[in-house]
């Protein structure tokens, strides 16, 4: 009897305390027994209109910002840079960027991604190939940049107060000092041959990742403004990319519907992977209930996920969302974010799982 308790103990053990995944190891774990209360659980779409959306918006990219406690919704086709309140859901609009008639499809046109540093906010658009900068005070835009190619993601780095622009036709990031009164300055290029897909900043080790298109992730130093290291993320397509900033894991988004963690302090190390939903594109992280946010624009579900600990990715819930609402973003409060493109508007939940 002694002997059949030690053998359950040392698997539970092991079970709740995963090795490290081979770097390049796929790994899609069964739920554990613990979750199977979370997999009951359900979250109801709230729908959230956006202004001049009759006609359907180019979403790409959605983040918040905590430093002026906003979702920044940069929204496409219909020519403005909303701003959302998760405490009241009241939308500022801010004009002055490209805009369409009607949506066709896509994400090519007008503001598609934006991020925000120090109360400032910054934005790319697309038609006109620029990077504008916005006083979220003023609702207004108060400074601009020509980019040098046609724009994918842009993010604030905050360690040495940049601006980086991903050019993907041109396969490099795009750096921009602020000058005088913070106005956006060309300072270098960043090569990144086979990408870059994605950006996101880690101030906490002086690095910024992207993907390559296909099966890699890299990093690069912020500082020396080059690709530092390449791994392995056994993604078909590489897509998504979000931050445990606090313990050192990355999680990558596979467009073919699959999340992979990444061990930041051991060479990119695969520490767990899960497979859930189809047409996965821009994912989020939620520092405060370590959730991952999967969705899936092919399949209209997005995947609610625990990140372990050590990066062991556990299957939480599933909730419906939209055709082609590839996109989501986190708030403080526990609040989920998902685009719908076609209706022009958003899909808020509530994150219930713990």
């Amino acid at each position: 009897m002694r002997a059949l308790v030690a053998a359950f103990a040392a698997t539970v053990l092991c079970a709740c305390s995963p090795k490290p995944l081979a770097p390049g190891a796929l790994l899609a774990p069964a739920p554990a027994a613990s979750t199977a209360a979370s997999l009951g659980l359900r979250a109801v779409a709230d729908p959230l209109a956006l202004p001049a959306s009759a006609d359907g918006i180019g979403f790409d990219d959605l983040q918040w910002a905590p430093g002026i406690a906003r979702v920044l919704v940069p929204a496409g086709r219909s020519g403005k840079l909303d701003l959302v309140d998760p405490a009241t859901k009241k939308v500022t609009a801010i004009d002055g960027f490209s805009s369409e008639q009607s949506y066709a499809g896509g994400h090519a046109a007008g503001t598609t991604s934006a991020d925000e540093g120090r109360g400032v906010i910054y934005a790319i658009d697309r038609t006109r190939v620029s990077l504008a900068v916005v006083d979220p005070v003023k609702a207004a835009i108060v400074a601009s940049a020509r980019l040098a190619s046609s724009p994918g993601y842009v993010r604030y780095v905050a360690p040495t107060n940049e601006v980086w622009v991903s050019e993907p036709d041109a396969k490099r990031i795009e750096v921009f000092s602020l000058g005088k009164g913070g106005a956006p300055v060309h300072a270098a290029f960043v090569a990144v041959e086979g990408g870059p897909e994605s950006l996101l900043v880690d101030a906490t080790r002086g690095r910024a990742y992207s993907n390559l298109w296909s099966g890699f992730t890299v990093a690069i130093d912020l500082r020396a403004r080059r690709v530092a290291a390449t791994w392995k993320n056994g993604c078909q397509g590489s897509r998504g990319l979000a931050l445990d900033e606090a313990r050192g894991i990355l999680l990558v988004g596979c467009e073919e519907g699959r999340g992979v963690a990444l061990d930041v302090a051991h060479d990119g190390t695969a520490t767990g992977s899960i497979a859930d939903g189809s047409g996965t594109d821009v994912i989020a992280f939620s520092p405060a209930k370590h959730h991952l946010y999967l969705p899936g624009a092919d399949s209209a579900t997005m995947a609610i996920v625990g990140v372990g600990s050590r990066g062991a990715l556990t299957l939480l819930g599933r909730v419906d969302t939209a055709r082609g609402a590839g996109c989501v973003t986190a708030d403080d409060r526990g609040g989920i974010w998902v685009c719908d493109p076609k209706e022009g508007r958003l899909l808020r939940y509530d994150d219930v799982w713990p």
